[in-house]
């Protein structure tokens, strides 16, 4: 009897369960039996492991063959096991040393010519062999850079099974042949899901593209639409552009992540491993290190903007904007049932997914951007009449965003129609993306040392009740406020949501604590009620 262990990782949302797989043979009618919970491309692995060891040069042992996968009440899926299974039946047939494959946890998918193909999800599963002590991984060649993200794990690259084997018998290493010059990769075809990237909106774009191609100085005129983006920038509010078409709403939004700061260590493993799992993590590129920005399409399903799904539940758009923008581009023509799925994670930061087979939590802590339209037609407005739309649909129309929804947006603005001499005004240009975003950066720097010590990172993640008993503001600085909650312009969460963002207006502006200015700014961009205060930033410095 020959028996061997070796080590995988089975991944449930972003987190991973160390699993032990046992190879067990016993003399008898040759079989292959695997048994712990594998789902049906787990299943197929029987088939591919065989051929992918008598591929590459092995011997199949003819013995009754168990394999276990332990613990057996964790679900596993997908197809990562194989390279574990593979190398756990060679060490119960002795062709490798059992005892070199006991403290060896191994993530990768086996063609059927023994070459190792990389899996969704090398990062998180990493992440949880180190958390559970493991320090040597191995993977496929091609992921080894996003394992090697991982601090305290060694990790070893393989292209194929039998460069494996030679390394765990201490043999020489073969040279795999080289694929033809031009031609891509087929190996990393695994690092992908056909039908995502940026045609769907939903992928992270470099900060330098951001800087070239999208410039806030590109943006004419829109002085308040500019001054919320820069305080959602600098606080991690949520904001809400309204305005007819072609005014600028869209401009803005995709300026936006541009401003944002860039990920700090913690923050980059957090978004790789959700975008890791999802199959977006784009090849040559292993850490994601700026803000990324999803904009799905209003047709989007209740299951792909905040996850699920058939089968193992995946993230949908809020988790792949965690850390980013959720830009939610014709907000009234999204299904309201979406929308309104979108209430819980604006609050708790993450979502949960219950499912039969087990409870998933994705994180999803995210900067959500609502662009509409007043009117079906687009053209309502308080200056002209232009709109031949009837007051009932204007109603209906404005009423699809549900009120819930909308009292957890703390920024509400106004975006004008571009008149004819902002655009043909001569040196008109606002100001640049760089600009703005080293005035967000020094705001966000002052945020961290007054949070420092707690929980929280950004103004809009504080809880009310702190705002209210050890970050107070100017004494009589919230009286207008307060007035506005008694006549119900306000509710008790929309004065905690003003308070939070007079507290970035304050950061921005550089003042210790927020003061009537600052408040009335912060109510101006809540209510869009005129406060008789200066639009942009830089004339309250």
């Amino acid at each position: 009897m020959g028996f061997a262990r070796t080590c995988s990782v089975a991944l449930v949302g972003v987190e991973g369960v160390v699993v032990e797989v046992q190879a067990d043979l016993e003399p008898g009618v040759a079989a292959f039996t695997l048994v712990g919970l594998p789902d049906k491309s787990l299943t197929e692995s029987r088939d591919r492991v065989r051929a992918a060891v008598v591929n590459s040069g092995g011997e199949w042992p003819q013995k009754k063959l168990t394999v276990g996968l332990s613990p057996a009440s964790v679900p596993k899926a997908g197809s990562g096991f194989d390279l574990a299974v593979a190398c756990a039946v060679l060490g119960a047939a002795e062709r490798i040393d059992p005892r070199v494959l006991a403290d060896i946890v191994m993530i990768g998918e086996l063609g059927l010519d023994g070459r190792v193909r990389p899996v969704r999800g090398i990062l998180p599963a990493v992440l949880a062999a180190a958390d559970a002590g493991y320090e040597q991984v191995v993977v496929p060649e091609c992921a080894a850079a996003e394992a090697s993200l991982v601090p305290g794990v060694s990790v070893l690259g393989v292209r194929s099974l039998r460069q494996l084997v030679a390394v765990l018998t201490e043999e020489p290493v073969p040279e795999e042949e080289p694929d033809e010059q031009g031609r891509p990769d087929p190996l990393l075809a695994g690092l992908r899901v056909p039908g995502t990237g940026a045609a769907t909106g939903m992928h992270s774009l470099g900060a330098a593209q951001h800087e070239h191609d999208h410039d806030l100085a590109d943006v004419v005129g829109q002085t308040s639409a500019r001054t919320a983006v820069e305080v959602a920038a600098a606080g991690g509010h949520h904001l809400f552009l309204e305005g007819p078409p072609g005014a600028g709403k869209t401009m803005l939004a995709e300026r936006l992540p541009a401003v944002l700061p860039r990920l700090t260590r913690e923050e980059s493993l957090e978004v790789t491993a959700v975008h890791s799992v999802a199959g977006l993590l784009p090849p040559g590129k292993p850490l994601i290190d700026v803000a990324p920005y999803c904009a799905p399409h209003h047709s989007a399903t209740m299951q792909s903007l905040v996850g699920g799904g058939p089968g193992v539940a995946r993230p949908g758009a809020v988790s792949l904007a965690h850390r980013g923008v959720l830009f939610l581009d014709e907000a009234p023509e999204f299904h309201s049932h979406t929308l309104d799925a979108l209430r819980q994670p604006l609050e708790s930061g993450h979502v949960v997914i219950a499912r039969s087979a087990g409870v998933v939590r994705f994180p999803a802590r995210f900067l959500m951007v609502l662009a509409a339209n007043p009117c079906p037609c687009g053209r309502f407005s308080q200056r002209d009449s232009l709109c031949e739309c009837p007051p009932s649909a204007i109603r209906r129309y404005q009423s699809r965003l549900s009120g819930p929804l909308l009292d957890r947006v703390d920024l509400r603005v106004e975006v004008d129609p571009v008149t004819r001499a902002e655009l043909t005004e001569p040196g008109a240009r606002g100001e640049s993306t760089v600009t703005v975003a080293d005035r967000v950066r020094q705001a966000r720097e002052r945020t961290a040392a007054r949070l420092a010590g707690t929980p929280w990172r950004t103004n809009s993640e504080v809880p009310g009740r702190e705002l209210r008993s050890r970050y107070q503001p100017v004494a009589g600085a919230m009286d207008e406020a307060e007035r506005n909650l008694e006549r119900g312009v306000l509710t008790a969460r929309g004065i905690d949501r003003v308070l939070r963002v007079a507290w970035t207006v304050a950061d921005l502006v550089g003042h210790d604590r927020p003061d009537a200015t600052d408040v009335a700014l912060a109510l101006q961009l809540r209510t869009g009620v005129p406060r008789g205060v200066p639009m942009a930033i830089g004339a309250l410095t």
